[in-house]
């Protein structure tokens, strides 16, 4: 009996290690293979039985999730995002007015659509622009960064870890706007703010005099389309109806086409991403059987204590287990700490390089085109900002 529990504490923590890691070292695998081998282990261990683990996967955020993917999917190759970036971007061609528009184009866009496909459209738009314009790279990509992560927490549709919170709180979107829209934006402001004290090259207002910027592609029937089904679902999160339901609606519509190859759309699903979430959601069932949550109990007593668990779980463990964890600690009711939940899982995303998906797709699409953005750059970035926006968050929500 010892040594099998034991067993499964050290698998529990192993698991946990490595989401946590991204790996295990000496096998190749990633964080979907290591939730979904440590989810089956646990079933054939016999801490759930088959029928408990499928109950577990909570099948709004699935549903949800999936949705939106494609969703993004037909944006993305309508041309959406491209045209989106070019024309914010043609009122202005100073560093510092770029610095401004990229930080409140993509931290906008992201907080209407998933930030990681903001970050893995807008990576090589932003390379671009900075190649045609003769400038240093690096502050723009950290802006792209740093906005895609404030700006997605100000919506429940915005990032994977909100998505899960509107699916097990029920708070209406607009409610969870009308909250958070605020510390976005002033996040924002902070991080040209510190963009400015970090990097005087972005300081300048004049006009940069090379100018060579590819042509966007609209793809015009699929451009109108997209576009028309986006905005009607959007008014559908506005008015109240089920999110998951709506999203699926949506991205349904989406693929009734003549126009496009369906495995183009769902190629660009993120199947990784999902049975991730599908063997979180077990994972988290293993540790309220096992009792593991009670040393957070404690947690729940102030707001404060609260938002520091969050943000020191988020980054030890990433963002999307760390809600998972500490959602059930949550009385469904308790508005104010899923808010905190949300901001502080979403805003501890920039402390460092590994502390979002966002930030890991920007680092490693700017790497496949030649630059290097160093963990140190980002971090002495990262750590004032995530500060900043954390405190902020902090008396917001009291």
């Amino acid at each position: 009996m010892i040594l099998y529990k034991f067993a499964i504490y050290s698998l529990l923590a192993l698991t946990y290690l490595g989401l946590a890691l991204g790996y295990i070292p000496g096998l190749r695998m990633n964080r979907a293979t290591i939730a979904l081998v440590g989810s089956a282990l646990f079933i054939g261990l016999g801490v759930l039985n088959l029928q408990e683990a499928w109950q577990a996967i909570d099948v709004n955020t699935i549903v949800f999730l999936l949705s939106m993917m494609v969703v993004n999917a037909n944006l993305a190759y309508s041309g959406f995002f491209r045209r989106a970036l070019t024309l914010l971007l043609s009122f202005t061609r100073s560093p510092l007015g770029l610095i401004i528009a990229l930080t409140f184009s993509s931290g906008l866009l992201s907080a209407v659509f998933l930030n990681d496909t903001i970050a893995l459209i807008f990576t090589p738009l932003t390379l671009n622009l900075a190649q045609g314009l003769g400038l240093n790279p690096i502050p723009y990509l950290l802006a792209l960064a740093g906005a895609t992560n404030i700006g997605s927490v100000s919506t429940l549709s915005g990032n994977p870890q909100n998505i899960l919170i509107g699916s097990f709180s029920q708070i209406p979107y607009l409610e969870f706007l009308r909250a958070l829209a605020p510390v976005a934006g002033i996040g924002l402001l902070m991080q040209i703010g510190l963009l400015w004290l970090l990097y005087p090259e972005v300081r300048s207002c004049q006009p940069c005099q090379q100018v060579l910027i590819t042509k966007d592609r609209i793809y015009q029937p699929l451009f109108q389309k997209s576009c028309i089904i986006t905005i009607g679902l959007l008014i559908a999160f506005a008015v109240g109806l089920p999110l998951a339901e709506s999203s699926l609606v949506a991205a349904s519509l989406l693929l009734i086409t003549r126009r496009i190859k369906p495995q183009r759309i769902l190629q660009q699903v993120d199947w990784n991403l999902l049975v991730m979430f599908s063997g979180l959601f077990i994972l988290t069932k293993v540790t309220e059987k096992l009792n593991l949550l009670q040393p957070f109990t404690q947690a729940v007593n102030s707001p404060f204590s609260f938002l520091s668990v969050t943000v020191i779980l988020s980054n030890l463990i990433s963002n999307v287990p760390a809600v998972l964890l500490l959602h059930p600690l949550i009385p469904n009711d308790n508005t104010q700490f899923w808010l905190l939940l949300a901001s502080g899982s979403t805003l501890a995303g920039n402390l460092t390089l590994f502390g979002s998906v966002a930030n890991l797709i920007v680092v490693e699409a700017a790497k496949n085109l030649g630059y290097n953005l160093t963990f140190w750059e980002h971090l002495r970035f990262g750590v004032p900002l995530t500060v900043m926006t954390v405190i902020l968050a902090a008396v917001w929500m009291n």
